[in-house]
């Protein structure tokens, strides 16, 4: 198995990871123009696990600077293994390589959420030193649509800050 950056060729396959997951995907078109994003990005990688020309996984991790103190975080967006591929140690090769990534651009922490229904997701980032922060740290998510954006960036424009 050789872990290896995500190409834009693999976007059928990731289509097929990420519907696995639970997310299913639109077209191939879109989903290679992402991973072209990622790869053009510094800040973010997309790797993928290949055995036999198939694709057994994929993670993808974002760094982000610290504003409240010193040194970066690195946070995995996206984690799956191919369902066949599952238990065999795809994951923590792919965790590694995030984890690679983000120490080589300054990071002292990392990052994951998983939803409160993966329970076998979570065993999996105990085993590797994760800490769940239940209790300590809540989620919060707000979609934002157009009305928001031109909103906010108009209000930022006129007080001189865009």
């Amino acid at each position: 198995m050789q872990i290896r950056l995500a190409h834009t060729t693999d976007a059928a396959a990731v289509n097929e990871l990420l519907h696995q997951l639970g997310y299913p995907q639109g077209g191939t078109e879109t989903t290679a123009t992402r991973i072209q994003t990622w790869g053009d990005d510094p800040a973010s990688a997309a790797y993928v696990a290949e055995a036999g020309g198939d694709l057994l996984g994929l993670v993808a991790v974002h760094v982000c600077p610290f504003f409240e103190r010193a040194g970066s975080w690195g946070r995995i967006v996206a984690l799956v293994v191919a369902e066949q591929a599952r238990g065999q140690g795809v994951g923590g090769q792919l965790v590694k390589a995030a984890e690679v990534f983000a120490t080589g651009r300054g990071c002292v922490r990392m990052e994951v959420t998983s939803a409160d229904r993966r329970e076998d997701a979570h065993e999996f980032y105990r085993r590797r030193g994760y800490i769940a922060q239940t209790g300590r740290s809540s989620r919060f998510l707000r979609d934002l649509d157009d009305t928001d954006r031109s909103h906010a960036g108009g209000t930022a424009r006129r007080r001189g800050q865009a």
